[in-house]
């Protein structure tokens, strides 16, 4: 039986692919910074482990506990909003730790098994926002960005190992509590020049938009990036972040 963990399993994205993959009958570790048994149904193939991907030694004992596993997806990550001119370094480079180092530490914590077993699937869920730029997330796009180059490069990298790497790409979801949690963290990030501008900003991302993306096409998504082994590196994963692909796909065409 195929075993796959998932970082940051609490909520969204980590939680709707969690369920998904129980569904069909995988050992699933679900791994949160606080771990909670309530969110998910009671397996005897479910293994929920403690983890933040900001901590070397959490990630080891995360990886040790968890045995051989045959995926890996790195969901866990956070937004920020904010104009760069009053987003602090320090803000940044939290968001960088969790949203890009923190995918290339646990990347690199599994691939020495991966390699040995001569297989092995990474998953890295990166945004939608890297194909459409869009003001007041220019530090969080970066951190995203960065996690597909570095993806695509790896992916060359392990593939004489059998070992295969893929982005899945989601658009946006106003069912999750992504947005509210970036807008709660640009509250220091925007300075008085740019409020009007920043205001008019997020009341067009509250406006529900016709296209929106859904934990369970996200879950989806990382399905075939796992069981696919003929799928893109590059995987879109709701009706915008498909209609995104194809403008890019025409304007690069």
């Amino acid at each position: 039986m195929n075993t796959i963990l998932i970082t940051g399993s609490s909520s969204g994205f980590g939680l709707e692919t969690a369920r998904y993959f129980l569904d069909r009958n995988w050992n699933v570790i679900a791994t949160m910074r606080t771990p909670r048994a309530d969110l998910l149904p009671k397996s005897e193939r479910l293994h929920i482990i403690a983890l933040d991907v900001t901590d070397a030694q959490s990630i080891a004992r995360a990886v040790r506990d968890a045995g051989p596993i045959d995926a890996l997806v790195n969901n866990a990550g956070a937004g920020l909003m904010g104009a760069l001119e009053g987003v602090s370094l320090d803000d940044t480079r939290q968001i960088f730790e969790l949203n890009t180092f923190g995918t290339m530490a646990m990347t690199q914590a599994v691939l020495p098994g991966f390699r040995r077993r001569n297989s092995g699937v990474v998953v890295n869920v990166s945004s939608a926002v890297t194909l459409k730029p869009f003001p007041m997330l220019s530090a969080y796009t970066a951190s995203k960005a960065a996690i597909e180059a570095f993806s695509e490069n790896l992916a060359l990298e392990v593939e004489p190992f059998g070992v295969r790497v893929r982005i899945v790409i989601p658009g946006r979801a106003p069912q999750t509590s992504f947005s509210a949690t970036a807008r709660a963290r640009s509250q220091n990030g925007i300075p008085e020049a740019y409020a009007d501008f920043a205001k008019q900003v997020f009341s067009k991302a509250s406006q529900e938009p016709g296209e929106v993306t859904s934990a369970s096409d996200v879950a989806e998504a990382v399905w075939r990036a796992v069981t696919d082994g003929s799928s893109p590196v590059r995987i879109a994963a709701g009706s915008d972040a498909v209609s995104l692909f194809a403008k890019e796909a025409l304007n690069t065409g």
